[in-house]
């Protein structure tokens, strides 16, 4: 039989896909994951499948290029993803993809009106590239029952093509009409049942072109520093602290700057709980402790999450 400490690593790629239900959320929240246990090693070969719910509520600014003022929104997400792990360059890494749908409904004022809306559709897709650099070797299930975690260095880039329900002729919508690409760098280490980790990345966006009013909005790279403090259970089960601090992102509409330049912090907790061999379900929750713009929701998450393949 496999040890607990075996069981709790086997699964860490599905933890990054969990973080997908934060990540695939609209506007500014894809920058704003929290997400723990995303550069770890995994058994090459093993596939993980996710089905999630991401509920959100609060002052979550779907686009500051525009005045809405005294946001009350409230999103529900459907999230599935699939990821696989695998060899590359000696080492481990992972490719994950996600998509979400979402229903947004609630109230904000426009230029000092009142308005609501409610609206349901998918969201952008997001594919994610893993890779670790040092620490991590390529190995199969039969040789990684033995490995220990020391440290790892590794690093990730992040797709959202510009799909998902999207109508320029509303100011608030799911999607935001536009591709992003997030290269990240993180560290992991590890001491005893613990694990520190420390992530670094930029998110740069396309223009878009079909913005509210017939106009163009153009928005500068959106910058994240984020920790996550992890502690593993012998039962299988871990849970984690986390952290995350984002700068930039300041908009354009036609040229002329808008005044959404962010500063922002958000913490969180997450709980995993195994079920059985092959499964196992995930808690999470985050709340903007600071906003300069557009941060002041909460945001709850359950995820369950199967993997099988690779000697699973």
């Amino acid at each position: 039989m496999d040890s607990p400490r075996v069981e709790v690593r086997v699964s860490i790629a599905l933890r990054s896909l969990a973080a997908l239900a934060f990540a695939l959320l609209p506007g500014r929240a894809f920058a704003q994951e929290i997400e723990p246990r995303s550069y770890s090693n995994v058994p090459i070969g093993v596939n993980f499948l996710v089905a999630g719910a991401v509920q959100t509520r609060g002052g979550l600014s779907f686009d500051a290029s525009v005045p809405i003022t005294n946001e009350d929104l409230k999103t529900t997400s459907l999230v599935t993803g699939y990821a696989r792990a695998f060899a590359l360059w000696g080492q481990s890494a992972k490719f994950d993809v996600g998509v979400p749908y979402t229903r947004l409904s609630g109230s904000a004022e426009y230029r000092g009106m009142p308005i609501e809306r409610k609206v349901s559709g998918f969201g952008r897709p997001a594919m994610r590239l893993s890779v670790n650099f040092l620490g991590a070797p390529a190995m199969d299930m039969a040789g990684f029952k033995d490995w220990k975690q020391d440290l790892i260095v590794g690093a990730s880039l992040q797709v959202a093509p510009p799909l998902g329900q999207y109508d320029p002729d509303r100011i608030v919508n799911i999607a935001s009409n536009r591709w992003s690409f997030k290269p990240e760098l993180g560290l992991s280490r590890a001491s005893g049942p613990w694990i520190t980790e420390l992530k670094l990345a930029a998110t740069f966006y396309t223009d878009n072109d079909e913005f509210y009013g017939g106009t163009t909005r153009s928005q500068d790279p959106l910058y994240a520093l984020q920790g996550n403090l992890i502690r593993g259970l012998a039962s299988g089960a871990w849970w984690s602290l986390d952290a995350t601090y984002f700068a930039g992102g300041r908009s354009q509409v036609d040229g002329l700057h808008n005044r959404d330049l962010q500063q922002n912090w958000r913490v969180g907790a997450s709980l995993s709980l195994p079920v059985d061999r092959r499964n196992s379900v995930k808690f999470a929750i985050s709340s903007g402790v600071y906003a300069r713009t557009g941060n002041e929701f909460d945001a709850l998450a359950v995820t369950w999450q199967h993997r099988w393949g690779g000697g699973v």
